[in-house]
Order: C-alpha cells, then sequence, then structure tokens
C-alpha cells in the first residue's frame, strides 16, 4: 500500500529485456538506502518488487502483462520515475491509499500554465472515469493528485509548484502517456452497489457525482 506523496525523483539506469518481460535498473537515492530484497515500491505508479540492490541502484522483475497494461515498457535510461516506498504502520498518510494496481492508462492532452498553479488535462478510457468523481482523489503516475474535472474520458487535475518540482509531472508535455489508477475506496463503493441488486446504471453514476 502507497499514499501517493512521492518520495524520490528517481532515473532509468537500464532497461534489460528477461524471458519474462524486461528487468529494470533504478537510481533510486535515498529509498535504496531503506529498501531491501523483497520490498515493494512504487515506480510510476506500479508496485514492483525489488529483486536486485546494488548501492544505489535497485531492480525490478517487469512482467508480460505489467508491460501490456502501464506505460513502463516504454522507458528508456535515464528517463526519470516518481518512487515511493511502501506504507508504514507509523506513516503518515498524506495522499490517499494507493495500491500500485494500474487501471489503465491515458495521455495528457492540455497543460496550462497559471500564476501559482499548472492545470492538466487527461485523456483516458470512459470506463476509468466513470469510476472519477468531482473532488475525489486519482493517482497519476503514482502522484496523488484532486480532481477538478471529469467528464466522459476526460479529466482535471490542478498541479502547485512543489508536486511539478519533485515529480515527473513537472516535464510532462502534450502527448506524454501516464498510468492511472482510480481510487479504491470509490471501487469498492461501485462493486458493492453493483452487486445489491439492479447494478450501477448510468442515472445512477450521474446522480451521485461518477459520470
Amino acid at each position: 500500500m502507497f499514499t501517493g506523496i512521492i518520495r524520490h525523483l528517481g532515473h532509468v539506469g537500464s532497461v534489460r529485456t528477461s524471458s519474462r518481460g524486461i528487468v529494470l535498473s533504478v537510481r533510486a537515492g535515498p529509498v535504496a538506502e531503506d529498501a531491501n530484497i523483497g520490498d515493494s515500491v512504487c515506480v510510476s505508479g506500479v508496485c514492483l518488487t525489488v529483486k536486485e540492490k546494488t548501492g544505489g541502484l535497485l531492480g525490478f522483475d517487469v512482467s508480460g502483462e505489467t508491460l501490456s497494461l502501464t506505460t513502463l515498457g516504454h522507458l528508456a535510461q535515464d528517463a526519470p520515475v516518481n518512487l515511493e516506498p511502501s506504507l508504514r504502520p507509523s506513516d503518515r498518510m498524506g495522499g490517499h491509499f494507493v495500491t500500485g494496481h494500474v487501471d489503465g492508462t491515458g495521455s495528457l492532452t492540455r497543460r496550462t500554465e497559471r500564476p501559482g498553479e499548472t492545470r492538466l488535462t487527461f485523456r483516458t478510457d470512459e470506463v476509468l472515469t466513470r469510476m472519477m468523481v468531482l473532488k475525489g482523489s486519482v493517482a497519476v503516475d503514482g502522484v496523488s493528485l484532486t480532481l477538478t474535472d471529469v467528464s466522459e474520458g476526460n479529466f482535471g487535475v490542478v498541479l502547485v509548484p512543489h508536486t511539478l518540482s519533485v515529480t515527473t509531472l513537472g516535464s510532462m508535455v502534450p502527448g506524454d502517456r501516464v498510468n492511472i489508477e482510480t481510487d479504491l475506496i470509490g471501487k469498492w463503493v461501485l462493486k458493492a452497489l453493483g452487486s445489491s441488486g439492479g447494478g450501477v446504471t448510468e442515472d445512477f453514476l450521474r446522480e451521485h457525482g461518477f459520470a
């Protein structure tokens, strides 16, 4: 479990092809200092398990399925990645509950700069935006953000300068793809409502702010 509060902006050390996918090596800085073999680390929104540790480098196996569902297969050497170690019971919950299990990908369609803030608009699958609610939470490349706009297949967020400076979102330009994880609690609510009889209809989603 993670919170979506990025601890370090790492960089890809190498990408090696394996029989099951790739082995991703990341220069992880302070995240590597505390990491042990078998630990979970969220890498740009994807929960991966540490398989190798050499100094400040962490190595991860990335399966073919993960490559097909996320943007990790497009990473090249020196590419920046958002890093967050798994949540400890004593840690502060600064963001929201993030599992690192990506629901899908999307692409940045618009970036608008305003004094003190940057507005980003993304396009993604309509199935994902139906699980989003205005002022709710979403994880974009592992970063916990508040939804400021939600429509069919589109959503928007606002970033402050600090978030831009410590995550990959600061250098993002229209056309760049991202990993998206919708709010865990919202998914469970929709699951429960859908199994309680009658299912979750389009009218229900609109009435309760999910569409």
